[in-house]
């Protein structure tokens, strides 16, 4: 079962069009596409029924989808979930999940325009799982009964307030509106052969910068749902990014960030694509990304650059380095220095 947000409407998906559930359902389930989740067991069930099947076809026009899941109440991710992009993060490989959240108000669909605060916003193409059912202390053997599908998505971030000061400030430099597109379906995981292996990617204006598949993680997606859950209850309709592969922008040699104007292209086999084109955001290019060194493996380097006065962030690389002295289980980069990875994208 494929579903999608068309015009602020629920749709499944046919491959010949689309049918609107609430009026194919009269009136049984909802236009709302968040509220179906409450319900996603009856859905599902109706959903192979002939009135799904069969009902009224409307176009499925791209530019016209929204997220298929609007409005969850949670969204978590994950970092540092692929080896090889710990490798080029520089960073071992954690015993546990490294966990951080995305505000829902970063939500945008999969071909919405996205605003650029500044010169340093970094791509990550991630698989994302929706929440079908509350999962409260569930195994990883249970873990996909409570999932509702899969869809795809983009984790941007902004690398330079992500990483400043002396804790890092992920959900902050990844939470700017339209930093998390997605869509441009939900697909259950029945459609697939192997959920657990699909292959992803992403191109910035047709040259490729990621190209991986999902079956590489360190955390597959149940294991990563019975950990969370057995710390907070995850709800219908939550969103849980699993993860990007190695090729970000701020990994690179040079380093490489969007820029207004770009289109950036991410996939995921079996669920489809993200186009989504970058534009200059009101702050752009005199923002907080204006400088072009902003990792703290170079705070001890002069600053080539000159921010605007009006940049609440500021410029890390004005600040004398920072020590922290690591406390029990703190991750590998907090001994020495600087309290923050030397080359962390994740």
């Amino acid at each position: 079962m494929r579903t999608a947000h068309l015009d602020n409407r629920l749709v499944l998906v046919h491959d010949d069009g689309a049918v609107d559930v609430e009026r194919a359902s009269r009136g049984r389930f909802a236009a709302d596409p968040q509220a179906v989740f409450a319900r996603w067991a009856e859905f599902s069930a109706w959903a192979r029924t002939s009135a799904a099947r069969e009902g009224e076809r409307v176009p499925l026009v791209e530019e016209r989808l929204g997220a298929p899941v609007p409005r969850p109440r949670q969204v978590f991710a994950v970092g540092l979930n692929y080896g090889d992009h710990i490798e080029e993060s520089g960073l071992a490989t954690p015993d546990q999940p490294a966990v951080f959240t995305k505000y829902p108000t970063s939500l945008a669909g999969p071909y919405d325009a996205v605003e650029l605060p500044s010169a340093m916003v970094d791509w990550e193409v991630e698989l994302v799982v929706v929440i079908g059912a509350r999962a409260h202390r569930v195994s990883a053997a249970d873990a996909w009964r409570h999932v509702a599908g899969l869809t795809l998505g983009q984790d941007l971030s902004e690398r330079r307030i992500q990483l400043q000061g002396p804790a890092p400030q992920f959900a902050l430099g990844k939470s700017f509106p339209g930093f998390s597109p997605t869509g441009p379906v939900l697909v259950t995981p029945d459609e697939f052969a192997d959920p657990d292996d699909l292959a992803l990617g992403c191109a910035v204006d047709g040259e490729t910068m990621q190209d991986s598949r999902t079956g590489r993680m360190v955390f597959p997606v149940a294991q990563q749902i019975a950990r969370l859950s057995a710390i907070c209850p995850l709800l219908p309709g939550d969103l849980l990014f699993t993860g990007t592969p190695a090729g970000v922008g701020g990994a690179r040699t040079p380093r490489r960030f969007l820029a207004p104007g770009e289109e950036l292209h991410s996939w995921i086999d079996g669920i489809g694509v993200l186009r989504n084109r970058m534009v200059a955001g009101p702050a752009y290019p005199d923002g907080p990304g204006a400088c072009p060194r902003p990792f703290p493996a170079f705070e001890e380097l002069p600053c080539p650059c000159t921010v605007s006065p009006a940049s609440p962030w500021g410029c890390p690389m004005s600040r004398p380095p920072t020590t922290t002295t690591p406390i029990s289980g703190s991750p590998p980069w907090a001994a020495g220095a600087s309290p923050r990875p030397t080359a962390a994208n994740s």
